[in-house]
């Protein structure tokens, strides 16, 4: 059942980060943290695909995982491979949502950061995550016994303070509000995953 449970987790969660990324983030050149920030920023640059470039990204630090704990890698990396695969799958679709919807940049970065932060914070919640930074956060977790949204919180600010030098200083305002609900929802997933474990065990 639990495995059945992490199955679903990762597949509802990895729509949650395609939808977040390509219907809310890229049609105004926003940014997400971690790997899937560096994926966009890359993909605004150069027109690669995101998911592509954050498995070539991820690929050092799951190789860190599989050394320290091999765990982590293993419950990673379908997350990883998945929502990479999702993101590039229903990245053209993010035309006709445009053509359809036409929503303010500040409530599009708002609501591209509650729903990419719910779908983080899914799969985090059944062991598992998108891999890259997620993972590194993660491991650090347990090593500071930091909430590890906050530790993701702290990466994303350098990746998006990163992203709006290289790309507009309007981009690193609006990513800044879409990090923030993002780490907060991942938050408020992670923290009832603890409440959970306490009243089991």
């Amino acid at each position: 059942m639990y495995l059945y449970k992490k199955i679903i987790t990762i597949i509802v969660g990895s729509i949650l980060l395609s939808i977040g990324v390509n219907f809310f983030l890229v049609p105004f050149k926003l940014l997400d943290g971690g790997m899937i920030g560096l994926g966009l920023i890359i993909k605004y640059i150069t027109g690669m695909q995101p998911g592509l470039v954050i498995i070539i990204l991820s690929s050092p630090i799951f190789l860190l995982a599989w050394v320290y704990r091999r765990d982590y890698f293993f419950s990673s990396l379908h997350g990883m491979l998945f929502s990479s695969f999702t993101i590039d799958y229903l990245s053209p679709l993010h035309y006709s949502f445009i053509a359809n919807f036409h929503l303010p940049s500040v409530i599009s970065s708002i609501i591209g950061g509650i729903i990419i932060g719910l779908g983080i914070g899914l799969m985090l919640r059944y062991g598992t995550s998108t891999g890259g930074t997620d993972l590194l956060a993660q491991l650090l977790s347990n090593l500071v016994k930091i909430n590890v949204g906050i530790i993701i919180l702290i990466m994303d600010a350098f990746i998006i303070l990163m992203g709006g030098i290289i790309i507009s200083p309007k981009t690193l305002l609006l990513s800044t509000i879409t990090i923030l609900f993002a780490g907060l929802f991942t938050s408020l997933c992670t923290i009832k995953l603890k409440g959970q474990k306490n009243a089991i065990y």
